[in-house]
């Protein structure tokens, strides 16, 4: 039986990469990374069939030393990490798995806007230390029931956040360069607007909007200051969208209440980085779609991508990102 190597460059714990395994056709075989290192990146795709790449980055030296990966597959939609130009001049597919962490990036949003909204961190934080905060949180938490969300990005995961929020009886607009069929705005209560009215109207900001040149630091000190006053951000998508300086800036003079993100600039974040110094910040490390009950649902969709190029058919639309032939 022919059999293929699958090289995972992200570093997974033994539960996270025996459910992968589990549900692995016969002859794929799953080598995953134990660190990092450069040496271990490049040696393992050099000896890859197909890499597997969450948050690791594939550059273009990666790329030119593989020479016998078929499909560079990501684990998510985000490819920023990717060298799509060096990948499609080798010859290299690249796919994704469009929407199969969707569900788990759009609670995590919720989650933070939350956590900054009641001050979780903080109160727990607290708590622990045996300082009982109830008197004085009454005049500083809030609720999202009767409140502005607006979502920048209305793809699948502003979609999947539209849908949960309508619990919450919040009004909820959304920007995206590709305005939304009529039907599904009604559906999910959401309304188009320009993304200096949603800057403007909202409490709360959330971005669910891919990395490039054209959203790089798009929340910085100008949009910023077109943002309501006392209003929150949320971000689970890039941390590249936001200028980390303008947004501690805003926070610490009281122009934004809090901040919510799943992402930073750099991955982990430098001890100095000044934003972990605020209260009002809550962080997370990148985990808006790492939940145990999604891992066998992304891993089969990788491996059923990687199936259709042996089979030298096409992948869905959704997923192909860089097609070769």
């Amino acid at each position: 039986m022919q059999t293929w190597k699958v090289n995972c460059l992200d570093v997974f714990v033994p539960a996270v990469r025996s459910e992968i395994e589990a549900v692995a056709p016969d002859g794929f075989h799953f080598r995953f990374a134990e660190s990092y290192d450069r040496a271990e990146q490049m040696e393992l795709a050099a000896d890859a069939d197909f890499l597997l790449v969450g948050t690791a980055p594939v550059d273009a030296e990666m790329i030119a030393n593989a020479p016998k990966v078929k499909l560079i597959q990501k684990w998510g939609i985000g490819v920023d990490k990717i060298d799509l130009v060096a990948a499609k001049k080798a010859g290299i597919p690249v796919g994704i798995t469009f929407g199969a962490n969707a569900g788990p990036v759009a609670e995590q949003a919720i989650l933070l806007m939350l956590a900054i909204y009641r001050r979780l961190p903080l109160v727990d934080r607290k708590m622990r230390e045996g300082i009982w905060m109830k008197p004085e949180l009454r005049s500083s938490c809030f609720q999202i029931n009767g409140k502005t969300v607006g979502l920048i990005g209305f793809g699948n995961i502003g979609r999947m956040v539209a849908h949960r929020l309508r619990g919450f009886e919040a009004e909820i607009l959304y920007y995206d360069p590709r305005r939304a069929h009529p039907v599904s705005e009604r559906a999910l209560g959401a309304t188009y607007v320009s993304r200096d009215e949603l800057l403007a109207r909202s409490d709360i900001v959330s971005l669910h909007t891919p990395l490039t040149n054209e959203t790089s630091n798009m929340i910085n000190a100008e949009t910023i200051a077109k943002m309501k006053d006392g209003a929150i951000l949320v971000n689970t998508a890039r941390g590249e969208l936001v200028d980390e300086k303008a947004l501690f800036d805003a926070l610490s003079s009281g122009k934004l209440r809090g901040a919510g993100l799943d992402v930073l600039h750099d991955e982990p974040p430098s001890p100095d980085n000044p934003l972990l110094t605020l209260d009002q910040v809550t962080l997370t490390p990148h985990g808006g779609g790492g939940v145990f009950d999604n891992v066998e649902n992304v891993a089969r969709r990788a491996l059923a991508n990687m199936q259709l190029v042996l089979r030298d058919e096409p992948l869905a639309p959704d997923d192909a990102i860089v097609v070769v032939k």
